[in-house]
């Protein structure tokens, strides 16, 4: 198993949160919220299309499970960067996120809660006691559609501590 490290940048984010529901289920339900958004949900009535990678910030509990709690974040695309479409569902924020540098382990499949966790934990022992992240939180990142049956592309990203 081998990690890259990789930096990207910041900008604007349409973020969505929910908690009290096991991380699959979050995360289904916040990424159809964000689908929705970029695909005209928006006070422009805007059509934006879709970036990658879909992000979800999950929060690791003691057990080697995820908090029952997540935030899904989408980059607005770039033409809307500077000015974008205000989200009719309010539970979606705008928010401008800072550039960040993450160590990055990538596998395919369709990937689940147990998919990311056991990645996380190959990830932690790639990089050994040495290497500085946040130890409280990592993302986990799907680049494909649903639709899209072979060679998917899922990650688990720590954040490297700056």
């Amino acid at each position: 198993m081998t990690f890259e490290e990789r930096s990207y940048d910041g900008g604007k984010f349409a973020s969505v949160e929910v908690s009290d529901k096991p991380f699959d289920e979050a995360s289904k339900e916040c990424v159809l919220k964000l689908l929705k958004y970029v695909g005209g949900s928006n006070n422009k009535g805007a059509g934006m299309g879709m970036t990658s990678p879909v992000s979800m910030i999950s929060y690791p509990t003691e057990e080697e499970s995820l908090q029952p709690k997540v935030k899904v974040i989408l980059r607005v695309p770039n033409q809307f960067q500077a000015d974008p479409p205000l989200p009719t569902d309010e539970s979606i924020q705008i928010e401008e996120r800072g550039a960040l540098t993450i160590y990055a382990m990538q596998f395919g499949g369709f990937a689940k809660e147990a998919d990311y966790v056991s990645h996380a934990a190959k990830l932690r022992s790639c990089l050994g006691p040495e290497a500085s992240y946040h130890k409280d939180y990592y993302i986990c990142c799907g680049y494909d559609p649903p639709m899209k049956p072979y060679g998917r592309r899922n990650e688990v990203w720590f954040v490297k501590n700056t």
